[in-house]
């Protein structure tokens, strides 16, 4: 009689099957949609339909690309790697490491394209891409700790070490934003010395509406990219660890194929028992009937 052996890995396997494979549901779709067609409207208001600067002429159209951006890197998406951080630190939970970890990887997105949308502006009306400003030299080691968390969740393969060791850099991430805020105060640079004031006179009411429908839009955008990065990392984590218990059920299920008696056991055992009798010196020929004997199952 032959005995199947059922693989224990069977089940981890059908429960990893039945988890979502899709980052996506409806709130996320409608959410998705609502942000585009505000980016539509933002790209053509910022670089269409509002009227150029006195002074900065039509450069002042990437002053509605980069502030928001700034922004949103800097404020939102520092600010909950900070919360994330902290909450994992006093919590201990995979929640709050994966909210920092996605807030983090957003914030590099911003601060990043901050950094491009500044260089590109920066050129017309500073007539240099780069200077050593102190809110240009702030943000470039913000984006560089940023960098630095992302290499520290690659390089450390514990995840609890790797969340503690993250949460540090992400607290030191954000301990460099109020002093990117307070640079232009505290230093003086080429960088202006106030960010936008919504009383400033200096905006008219088109340009006053773009800046702050601007700043709508990328949060928009920022929140539909973290809710899908977030459930990313999410199933990340499940399906390591579904991986590590089908390594561990396949491990089980070969020890036990190995240990488990085959369809001919009984006569391997006799067969191999017989031959140890026969073995020693003067025994050569009554090997031989002995292993013929078994496989034949008796018959000589």
């Amino acid at each position: 009689m032959t005995t199947t052996v059922q693989p224990a890995a069977t089940a981890p396997r059908a429960t990893r099957s039945a988890a979502p494979t899709s980052t996506g549901s409806r709130f996320t779709r409608v959410l998705g949609v609502v942000a585009l067609a505000m980016l539509c409207l933002q790209l053509a208001l910022a670089l269409v339909i509002s009227p150029p600067d006195v002074l900065q002429g039509d450069a002042v159209r990437l002053f509605y690309l980069h502030v928001p951006m700034a922004i949103t890197g800097g404020y939102l998406g520092v600010g909950l790697l900070a919360i994330g951080s902290i909450g994992y630190l006093w919590k201990r939970t995979a929640f709050w490491d994966l909210l920092a970890a996605s807030a983090a990887e957003l914030a590099l997105l911003f601060t990043g394209l901050t950094l491009v949308t500044g260089s590109l502006w920066g050129r017309p009306v500073w007539g240099t891409y780069w200077e050593w400003d102190p809110r240009l030299t702030l943000t470039a080691v913000l984006f560089l700790l940023l960098i630095g968390y992302r290499a520290m969740r690659s390089a450390t393969l514990d995840p609890h070490l790797r969340a503690r060791r993250s949460a540090v850099i992400g607290l030191l991430a954000a301990a460099d934003v109020p002093l990117i805020r307070l640079s232009v105060d505290w230093w003086r640079g080429l960088h202006q010395t106030a960010t936008i004031n919504p009383l400033d006179t200096a905006l008219d009411g088109l340009m006053l509406f773009t800046f702050f429908f601007s700043m709508v839009t990328f949060a928009v955008i920022f929140v539909w990219l973290l809710v899908h990065r977030f459930r990313l990392a999410w199933l990340d984590e499940q399906v390591a660890a579904h991986s590590l218990e089908d390594a561990i059920a396949e491990r089980r299920a070969e020890a036990e194929a190995a240990g488990s008696p085959g369809p001919t056991g009984s006569a391997g055992a006799t067969g191999s028992a017989g031959a140890s009798a026969a073995s020693g010196p003067g025994s050569a020929v009554a090997t031989a009937p002995a292993a013929g004997t078994t496989h034949d199952g008796g018959a000589s």
